[in-house]
């Protein structure tokens, strides 16, 4: 063979095993850090692969002439470089709140469960009659900030005279962190309850509760603890998903169509194109790593977590017809996301005994609201109305997603008077639908 053809060769032959020497060092590097639960940042895993990589180099170039010595430790020294990336931090790795915003004021409060959070009070405003009770929202995450839009949708409803406050859950937004072990779907059920018992010592009374998503599932699991539930007035439970174990195992069908996949990907920074977060996340999602893992602190990730990380989870939020019109829902200092405690709180729901058999002694009056585009399994929603003998109405909204409330058209003004009406104790908007009765019948017409 002549020389101009086995050089090319030989050095083809090189990079390929170069290539795969690489790539099996990163992959004895990622075992570590999952059979380490990313202990001290990923570098005792590091320190163990760089070691045996260069025992492994030494070794193999032991016969060889010192340029020979040279070459195994080629894809050492970029195994090194691509896996120390994953153990270096890009972002503070203690908490940075969002600032201020400038339209409502932050106030913290210190719960009798220990949690510190971040509270927010829209009294009423308008010309139109003051409703007594207060108003508590519960948004989704589980941990994460209330939204701009989400604030937007609370005026709106203290410009009804409603006397609205809201608070970001334990280690969302504004609120403090707490240990990763101490997130539960039991504790955020306790934080309501110790909240709105600290309304009650303002002298408030009793409180209506507006529960959204992952907050409507802590409310129906309010409703099923008496001592929780007798300090509720009303309750209005939005797109709930899966209130216990048994129901999170349900795979059932969605509502209509949502925009996933069709609207446009959403812009701006993502963590995971950073090694460290990819790795983590990516680690997370799988159940490779746990929420309280040593390779990225809580405070650390939720620094690091972007909107854009979120995919199509928002678009999954939207008709398909809104597709190319997905409103922005909150700014880039605004936004808050603790993917960890977010997954602790997940898993401690979906550990959890069937709920129904608490549920079914539920006396607080309670209203079900259901998306014509909902991306939450429809059994996750008509549970509740099975179980919940309080569940006084149910409101199916036609033209919209998950997030009922987004500021396209006059959404933001249907949802507000479906809730106003049924705290007002007044006719319902919209029909009644889908009864008890009406269950398999809404099930298998997919609506």
């Amino acid at each position: 063979m002549p020389p101009s053809v086995r050089r090319p060769l030989r050095f083809l032959g090189l990079l390929l095993v170069s290539t795969a020497a690489t790539t099996g060092l990163t992959a004895f590097f990622l075992a570590l850090v999952i059979a380490t639960d990313g202990a001290g940042s990923g570098f005792p895993a590091w320190s163990a692969t760089v070691g045996a990589a260069i025992v492994a180099a030494l070794w193999r170039g032991r016969r060889r002439s010192w340029r020979g010595r040279l070459l195994p430790f080629l894809p050492v020294l970029v195994a090194a470089a691509l896996t120390l990336s994953v153990c270096v931090p890009t972002v503070p790795t203690t908490r940075r709140h969002p600032p201020a915003l400038p339209f409502v004021t932050t106030e913290h409060w210190r719960l009798p469960t220990g949690s510190r959070v971040a509270v927010y009070h829209y009294p009423p405003t308008g010309s139109g009659p003051r409703h007594r009770a207060p108003l508590v929202y519960l948004n989704g995450g589980p941990v994460r900030g209330i939204s701009v839009l989400d604030h937007h949708f609370l005026q709106r409803l203290a410009g009804q005279g409603h006397d609205v406050y809201a608070y970001e859950q334990a280690g969302g937004g504004r609120s403090d962190l707490l240990p990763m072990d101490q997130y539960s779907i039991t504790r955020s059920v306790h934080d309501l309850g110790a909240f709105v018992g600290e309304l009650g010592k303002l002298g408030k009374g009793r409180a209506d509760v507006l529960g959204f998503s992952s907050g409507a599932v802590v409310l129906t699991r309010a409703l099923a603890d008496p001592a929780v539930a007798a300090r509720l007035r009303r309750a209005v439970i939005a797109e709930p998903g899966p209130m216990d174990g048994p129901t999170a195992r349900i795979a059932g069908r969605q509502g209509r169509p949502s925009a996933r996949d069709i609207a446009p990907a959403m812009t701006g920074p993502r963590s995971t194109h950073v090694p460290r977060y990819a790795v983590t996340f990516g680690l997370l999602r799988l159940g490779l790593l746990s929420p309280g893992n040593g390779l990225t602190g809580q405070a650390e990730g939720d620094n690091a977590f972007t909107a854009a990380d979120l995919g199509s989870d928002t678009a999954s939020a939207y008709c398909a017809r809104d597709a190319h019109r997905i409103p922005v829902e909150d700014t880039a200092r605004n936004f808050s996301f603790s993917a960890a405690a977010s997954l602790r709180v997940q898993r401690t729901i979906e550990d959890s005994p069937s709920l129904t058999p608490r549920l079914r002694h539920s006396r607080t009056p309670a209203m079900l609201m259901i998306a014509e585009c909902s991306s939450q399994v429809r059994q996750w929603e008509t549970a509740v109305l099975a179980a919940d003998p309080a569940v006084r109405r149910t409101q199916y909204m036609p033209g919209v997603g998950h997030h009922m409330w987004n500021g396209l058209d006059d959404n933001d003004r249907r949802a507000a008077a479906v809730i106003t009406a049924f705290l007002q104790d007044k006719p319902a908007p919209l029909p009644d639908y889908p009864a008890r009765a009406d269950i398999p019948a809404f099930l298998r017409d997919h609506k």
